[in-house]
């Protein structure tokens, strides 16, 4: 769980440096210069990437979540 955790802050910090540097650039790789209205529509495709990262990652702790409680309960009823 300990990584998961650290793959979590991972993204984070990768979501974090992707809206700075959104917030301060002035032009974009293509030379277009950015107004206001085209930071918005950036930021708004990284919030729907992050989004769709999160839900990605709800399902997946979900499935970690039965799996692993599914393989406590038949180890203990091997034991017993």
């Amino acid at each position: 769980m300990k990584i998961w955790w650290a793959l979590n802050i991972v993204w984070l910090f990768i979501f974090a440096a992707g809206a700075i540097f959104i917030g301060v650039r002035t032009v974009d790789f293509a030379g277009v210069v950015q107004t206001p209205e085209l930071k918005m529509v950036a930021f708004i495709i990284l919030g729907i990437v992050f989004l769709f990262v999160v839900l990605f990652q709800l399902i997946l702790l979900i499935f970690i979540h039965f799996a692993r409680k599914g393989s406590t309960n038949t180890s203990t009823k091997r034991l017993s």
